[in-house]
């Protein structure tokens, strides 16, 4: 039996679904390359969107064939008068060539280089296969859920303070008026035929009397049915629901000094973007703070944040006490979910590491929901011996290695991981 598989996805208007993703997968390495550039150049916040790519001309010039004239052929071409034979040609100055427009592009290949718009979607599939992340975790992410208390209709059961007046004297009510209706009428009626037998005589009879003691015992019985009983009470109940939280934010510290040189910088901020990411899908609001250091700390904008450079030693401790400074005056724990990311080579002061394991201990780790260390060097130094007696002790505090943009992924393996758990 031959399985036959019809692609019947929408395209857009003058667009094939089909031929896009063949053009994608032939030039994948140009396309990627561009969407590398693309990162460097974007700030965090506006990293997820479409992407203009250029791919120059002779990475994408098909070969062809042609018919010659054919036959044997004697041809005089006209000489010139400013060469002779053995003479070199310069070539042309400003990167002019064979391009239609009047300027030329920064690769000198002309005006006639290949653009294309690549999605949302697409831009942010090769960014993930630039780090490795598995296709599973690209489209499912843990969920970072708190838990609220939502009313929840009425219950019998609850405490005092909980007690629905207006329900429980409506159920009162309901409950009088199911059970007294039919006495009601049935005394209606025995009231009627008591006022008839009294019309016909002065009330001595026998009939009457009984009739009298029918009707008492009949308005004794409606009398005993009670006010309020223990059935008609209603309380307010409540329940806990899981809802997102509204607002979270991110701490990006970073180790600025002279060790700290670009390739290093890329890769903190390949991790700074993963994490934004991640927290984008979970949180309406999100604020992120930069934090640079040095032997000082300062709080600055993005783009000093990646692309300026210090020189002299490092004193991590002095990004931590302010870390501590903002949460406290700006953040409360209370009211944000609390992300910290911190990258460094590792290098410190040797009496500063303790400090900042104590700092982390006694101040941030209580406040912060998640706290990840990443260190984009290979050695061991003070700072990773202190920080890695941590790790026993706070579930939410995670450290690793990096030394190459696919070993990123490693850090939010855990990460995901402990927030599916932890709530």
């Amino acid at each position: 039996m031959a399985l036959q598989i019809i692609d019947r996805r929408l395209a857009g208007k003058n667009k094939s679904v089909g031929n896009r993703e063949r053009f994608l997968r032939r030039y994948k390495d140009q396309i990627a390359e561009a969407v590398r550039r693309a990162v460097a150049k974007r700030d965090i916040r506006h990293m997820e969107q479409a992407e203009n790519i250029t791919i120059p001309r002779k990475d994408i010039r098909e070969p062809m064939f042609g018919h010659g004239q054919g036959g044997v052929r004697d041809t005089v071409h006209p000489g010139n008068s400013e060469h002779i034979r053995g003479d070199r040609i310069p070539k042309p100055q400003g990167g002019a060539g064979g391009g239609s427009g009047s300027q030329a592009s920064d690769s000198g290949e002309g005006e006639d280089d290949f653009t294309f718009t690549l999605s949302k979607e697409e831009f942010m599939e090769l960014f993930f296969e630039d780090l490795a992340l598995p296709r599973l975790l690209r489209t499912h992410i843990a969920s970072a859920l708190q838990y609220k208390m939502r009313r929840a209709g009425y219950s019998h059961d609850g405490t005092p303070h909980n007690l629905a007046v207006v329900r429980t004297m409506r159920g009162a009510l309901g409950r009088r008026i199911a059970l007294t209706k039919a006495p009601h009428h049935e005394l209606k009626a025995l009231q009627e035929k008591l006022d008839d037998l009294l019309a016909q005589d002065d009330g001595t009879s026998e009939a009457v009397a009984e009739l009298q003691r029918y009707i008492d015992a009949l308005k004794a019985r409606i009398d005993k049915v009670a006010f309020l009983d223990p059935i008609d009470l209603r309380f307010r109940n409540r329940t806990k629901v899981p809802e997102p939280s509204s607002q979270a934010v991110m701490f990006c510290v970073m180790d600025v000094s002279g060790s700290m040189d670009q390739h290093r910088k890329d890769l903190a901020k390949r991790f700074f973007i993963l994490l934004y990411l991640f927290l984008t899908r979970h949180y309406e609001k999100i604020d992120i703070v930069f934090i640079r250091h040095h032997t000082q700390a300062s709080e600055v904008n993005e783009d000093e944040f990646f692309h300026s450079q210090e020189s002299g030693g490092t004193v991590v401790s002095s990004a931590l006490v302010l870390l501590d400074q903002i949460i406290n005056a700006r953040y409360p724990a209370g009211d944000w979910n609390i992300y910290v990311a911190q990258a460094s080579d590792g290098d410190n002061f040797s009496d500063d590491s303790v400090n900042c394991r104590n700092l982390l201990v006694d101040k941030i780790l209580p406040l912060a929901r998640y706290f990840a260390y990443v260190q984009v060097a290979q050695e061991e130094q003070n700072l990773w011996e202190e920080y890695s007696q941590l790790t026993p002790l706070f579930p939410h505090f995670a450290m690793r290695k990096v030394s190459e943009p696919g070993e990123i992924y490693p850090v939010f393996r855990d990460l995901f991981k402990k927030e599916g758990v932890s709530v």
